[in-house]
């Protein structure tokens, strides 16, 4: 049986890092092998590149905004018709190099991978009002392997400035509009925004409900294939 494939979503500052790890823990207390994957680390094509373009054209400072300490990030919120026509070309090699990245860790024989964002990410940075967006945004997701389980992590545009504070907080807003928009479209299980056992035991919950269906499913097929 496949590698088990769960994804984190959300805003910075959403809280995914702390959920990931008591994601990770809770599976491994229960005798599961994990594996966890950054996407920009380990999936995205060219990120050095595609960093130090940012960095040099867009102005962007490099660090990660901590209260005190923010930064002021020119990237993702970088808008206009050139940038987002590049986007389209590169998530979709982002796609395909995704496909290529999760058979090779399935390969691995982990129970669990747990990815620190995903294509999600990447493709609510478009512009979803757009239907030829969308048309895109539903072929990109139909060529990237399809989580398990894909939390979006919903959170309070000015909480997450708070704590990461690295965009500013109407990019925020527009970005938490997309990612409400296109989690019906690719299926993520939104998260609301919830003190942290909330949202710890909310996380659990749609994790052991998937994982319980998946295998009732196939115990049926082995027993149809019987």
């Amino acid at each position: 049986m496949n590698s088990f494939l769960i994804s984190f979503s959300g805003l910075d500052g959403a809280g995914k890092t702390t959920q990931i790890e008591n994601q990770r823990a809770y599976l491994e207390a229960r005798g599961l092998k994990t594996s966890l994957l950054a996407f920009w680390d380990n999936v995205v094509v060219l990120s050095r590149y595609r960093e130090g373009f940012v960095h040099k054209v867009f102005k962007s400072e490099r660090g990660i905004g901590a209260p005190g300490k923010p930064v002021n990030r020119r990237d993702k919120n970088v808008r206009g018709w050139h940038v987002n026509f590049a986007r389209h070309g590169l998530y979709l090699l982002d796609a395909l190099n995704l496909r290529r990245v999760i058979a090779r860790e399935r390969r691995n024989g982990v129970n669990v991978i747990i990815m620190d964002r995903y294509i999600h990410d990447e493709l609510a940075n478009l512009p979803l009002d757009n239907p030829l967006t969308r048309s895109f945004v539903r072929f990109v997701a139909g060529i990237a392997p399809k989580p398990d389980v894909a939390y979006m992590l919903d959170a309070n545009p000015d909480a997450a400035r708070a704590r990461k504070p690295e965009y500013p907080l109407d990019f925020l807003i527009d970005s938490r509009t997309r990612y409400h928009k296109l989690a019906p479209m690719v299926d993520m299980t939104v998260i609301p925004p919830l003190p942290l056992e909330g949202a710890k035991t909310a996380v659990v919950k749609a994790f052991s409900d998937r994982w319980n269906e998946r295998h009732v499913r196939v115990e049926h097929d082995a027993i149809s294939a019987a």
